[in-house]
């Protein structure tokens, strides 16, 4: 008996950790299946989803501007304009060889699809504007929209606005040294430009601002 008593427990413990371990067995093996399910459909599932935010991330190229900006032979302009004054084409020459005397500034001042085209004409040797014209492109051509021929003269392009400067001498004065000196804004209205302020200035015989006054 005390055999069979000793020897009982030991066979019912090796039963009963055979069973635990075929109950783990089991259990570990449907885990397995279910994970192997899971992971199956699992990348599947999100692959299409993770492309997608890949290429939404993705920034879309911006659109290059448009060129306003066309180069123009000025000197050529300026000989076949019919508003430039006879005087002005026949004093257009070349400084040296093919350098004319001209300054050709590009600017938006009348809002066209095209930068506007502003030209000086000066003379070689001091420097002095004879005359300012602003070209306008309308259907592929250059149109004079603006043009003062009232020497000394001298025209620059502010922001939006058209300034013209006129120097008056004195009979004794130099070049260098101006006794007045008017600055006129222009404007685009309505088709054409409009004066919208001036500004004069008179100098004392030693060259400093003795005056000024706006309109």
């Amino acid at each position: 008996m005390r055999g069979l008593t000793g020897a009982g427990p030991d066979r019912a413990r090796g039963s009963s950790l055979a069973v635990i371990a075929a109950v783990a067995s089991i259990a570990a093996l449907a885990l397995f299946v279910a994970a192997c399910g899971a992971g199956g459909t699992g990348p599947r599932d999100e692959g299409p989803a993770h492309a997608s935010a890949v290429a939404g991330a993705v920034a879309s190229p911006s659109p290059s501007p448009s060129e306003k900006y066309r180069r123009v032979d000025a000197v050529d302009l300026i000989k076949k304009d019919p508003a430039v004054s006879g005087t002005v084409k026949r004093e257009l020459k070349p400084c040296s060889g093919d350098d004319y005397p001209v300054d050709v500034t590009y600017g938006d001042l009348t809002g066209g699809s095209v930068n506007d085209v502003l030209v000086n004409v000066t003379t070689c040797g001091d420097y002095v504007g004879i005359a300012a014209y602003v070209y306008r492109e309308e259907n592929g051509t250059f149109t004079n929209v603006f043009k003062n021929e009232e020497s000394p003269v001298y025209a620059e392009i502010d922001g939006a606005d058209l300034t013209v400067t006129k120097q008056v001498y004195d009979t004794d004065n130099p070049v260098s040294n101006p006794s007045r000196e008017t600055v006129i804004t222009y404007g685009w209205r309505s088709g054409r430009f409009v004066q919208t302020q001036i500004h004069e200035t008179d100098y004392s015989k030693t060259g400093a601002g003795s005056g000024a006054a706006d309109d």
